[in-house]
């Protein structure tokens, strides 16, 4: 428990901060941390991370990166984790362009849930949101289905004059296939100057939409398809399920927060809002304290994030973790 009586029992683990698509609230041009591979942890130090995290009752794990599916030992990393003793959920994030061809082997060493980022349908505004293409998404999410993943949940970052005209052709597009979707609000990930005006689209904003295509939407607050803060609203008119996720603009969003991020190189991150880390590496290579370190972190946690005070990002969000 933290110095405000939340529960934290949840780690979120960045693989890697490499990635094979450049989002625009992710990735500032030109990034290259990655060319420092020496920090990265090795998959015996992430699993011995996690393996500090169960001792102290941490129960919910989650595999991010970057692009986790850029690492060759991934499944092996996903295995090894799900045999730990205290395992009880084990998820991960990707952006569904290699999941095709590992969705089954991830669903057979364990990984429960699936979260696929979907900022768009429309080609050409996929692509110039990700510099990607989005026919291997969709592969991705096909495979995903078949794989029989308990959960297979939709991310869209949501941002004024880019993608807003995506809200409902999303929303249509989850719902026949069964899938939450998640709308979540832009937050100063790669440079403070993103939060502009024109280009901020709170969640507020994106429920009238809603409301306007479908009707009201109807509060589901007891379900929990995730361990995450978004709040589920039920679209009566086509049965889907939308939640969403307003860091800026919900005034308890960090009321329930249960969650440490674990960075590619080492730093255990207490809020993804602050620029605060605690460096796991000495921990790890010298023969330190880990479980001190863990508990550290949890004392440091802070009770609110700083993206409404004119926060400005130490390093991107793919540098974090997702």
């Amino acid at each position: 428990m933290d110095a405000y009586g939340r529960v934290i029992d949840y780690l979120r683990i960045s693989v890697t901060d490499r990635c094979n698509e450049r989002c625009l609230y992710c990735m500032p041009e030109g990034y290259k941390g990655w060319a420092r591979k020496a920090d990265h942890l090795t998959a015996q130090e992430i699993v011995q991370v996690v393996a500090a995290t169960c001792e102290m009752g941490f129960r919910k794990f989650r595999l991010t990166g970057g692009e986790p599916l850029l690492r060759p030992d991934i499944v092996e990393i996903a295995r090894s984790i799900w045999e730990l003793t205290g395992v009880q959920a084990l998820g991960i994030s990707t952006n569904g362009t290699r999941l095709a061809a590992c969705a089954r082997e991830l669903k057979q060493a364990g990984v429960r849930s699936v979260n696929i980022s979907l900022d768009a349908l429309t080609p050409s505004v996929y692509r110039k949101i990700t510099g990607g293409d989005i026919s291997a998404v969709l592969q991705g999410i096909d495979a995903a289905r078949d794989a029989g993943f308990e959960t297979v949940k939709l991310n869209c970052v949501l941002m004024r004059g880019v993608n807003e005209t995506e809200i409902l052709p999303l929303l249509r597009f989850a719902g026949e296939h069964g899938m939450p979707l998640r709308f979540i609000e832009l937050m100063p990930l790669t440079r403070q100057d993103v939060l502009r005006e024109d280009s901020f689209f709170p969640i507020g904003d994106a429920k009238q939409l809603i409301d306007e295509e479908y009707g009201e939407l109807v509060p589901e607050p007891s379900y929990r398809p995730g361990h995450g803060p978004a709040r589920y609203y039920r679209v009566e008119a086509t049965g889907g399920r939308v939640g969403f996720i307003g860091a800026l603009t919900t005034p308890d969003f960090c009321g329930t927060c249960n969650k440490l991020r674990l960075t590619a190189d080492g730093k255990l991150r207490p809020c993804l809002g602050r620029h605060g880390e605690i460096d796991l590496m000495p921990a790890l290579r010298r023969d330190g304290d880990l479980l001190e370190s863990v508990r550290e972190a949890i004392l440091n946690k802070p009770e609110n994030h700083e993206f409404s005070g004119c926060y400005e990002p130490g390093r991107p969000m793919t540098a974090i973790g997702g």
